[in-house]
This record gives structure tokens, sequence and C-alpha cells, in this order.
């Protein structure tokens, strides 16, 4: 079984969120009829706050910046330039394998991570890749995770910071998560690095760890 990746824009090119997301359903449906090998979709996106399912109105910015309401699970947060974006349409080997699935995106994020020099881990109860603190920081998410499953396939995905600005998160409740703070890569590392820098490595980690344990290509039983 073969997962496909393919790169909507990174760097220069910014994909609209909306454009994305009616490309994931596309893909959804047709990865749900086996009509279309699985994919993964890596991109950076034009600046969007998006709400999830769990989005309460009190999250939502104060200063009218149009929100986008999406079908993931998680609550409000923030995509754009500087932010490496990963969709996978694929299809769980076993429908109740989701805690796996999430578990195995965030561990491919870890180990690229690792790579760099930045020491993560996953946090009981809160989904995402996180810096832990020290004491004198909080902890602080480098990548966010949202999903969705219908049919057995997943949609949306992560979101690793890697050389984005964070003042958008200053405008809202992250996730609804106060106790916690949000960084980047760059902000970690004290240099630049954009999404174009480890996608090659992104890409890599996910096809070694979603491939065969994970997802398949056969119906869904």
């Amino acid at each position: 079984m073969t997962i496909e990746f393919e790169r909507l824009g990174l760097g220069e090119s910014l994909v609209p969120y909306r454009e994305a997301w009616d490309y994931q359903i596309r893909l959804h449906d047709a990865v749900a009829a086996d009509e279309e090998t699985p994919r993964i979709l890596l991109l950076e996106h034009e600046a969007v706050y998006t709400a999830g399912r769990r989005t309460e109105d009190e999250q939502l910015p104060q200063d009218g910046t149009p929100v986008v309401e999406v079908d993931r699970g998680g609550q409000l947060t923030w995509h754009g330039p500087g932010q490496l974006i990963g969709y996978p349409i694929v299809k769980l080997k076993k429908i109740n394998a989701i805690r796996l699935y999430v578990e195995t995106l965030e561990e491919a994020l870890m180990n690229v991570l690792a790579e760099l020099g930045i020491r993560t881990v996953q946090i009981k109860g809160r989904s995402g890749v996180w810096v832990p603190g020290d004491g004198v920081q909080q902890d602080r998410k480098i990548a966010a995770i949202g999903i969705r499953i219908n049919h057995g396939v997943t949609m949306h995905g992560f979101a690793l910071n890697c050389s984005n600005s964070l003042e958008p998160y200053e405008q809202i409740i992250a996730c609804g998560i106060t106790d916690a703070g949000v960084t980047s890569i760059s902000q970690e590392l004290g240099r630049t690095v954009n999404p174009v820098d480890v996608a090659d490595r992104v890409q890599e980690e996910l096809d070694r760890l979603l491939t065969p344990q994970v997802v398949t290509s056969l119906p869904v039983a």
C-alpha cells in the first residue's frame, strides 16, 4: 500500500483555506469509495482563523476578524504563512484506531523536531505536540492536531509552527487552553526555519509510521 503526497503550495504559493477544504472533501469521498489512493496534502495557508466543533463564543477574536467554522474536532486556532499544514486523506485500518492515528501523527512530528534539537512531549488529555515548561516558561504548543473521520477516512490534520508569527494567537484563546503558550521551531532555535525546510523529513516520517500499521487502501470492515 502506498500513500501519495501532494504539495499544494509552500513558500510564496499560499493556499486559501476554503479551496483546500473543498479539495479535501472531494478526495475524501474518492478515497472512501476506493477510487483514489490515500493521500497526504502538504501546504501553507493564507492567514485564517478556523473554529472546530467545540469552539465557545468567548474564544473567538474580539476584533471582528472573520472565522471559518469547520467540521473537525478541537476548538479555535490560526493558520497562515510559515506554518506547515498536513492533511492526510487516508483510510484507517481499524475504525477504532483513532487514538493510534493521532498519536502517530504526533510521533512523526516529534521525531523531526528531535532531529532539530527541540525536545517535545505528548500531554495526556491535550492533542498536539508540546515543548515542556521549565518552571519559568509554560508548556508551549508547537504543533496542533484536529481531525475528522467519516466512513473510516480521515480529513484535516496537523499544523506545525515553523516560522510563522505568533501574534495572531494573542487575539484568541488558542484551542481553548488558557494555562499554556504557543511557540514555533524558529522561536525555539533562534533562527529561521521555514515549512519547506522540514517538509521532506515530515513526509518521510509520515510515510514510515503510517504505512502500513495505521492506514490501509482496502475497505474498512
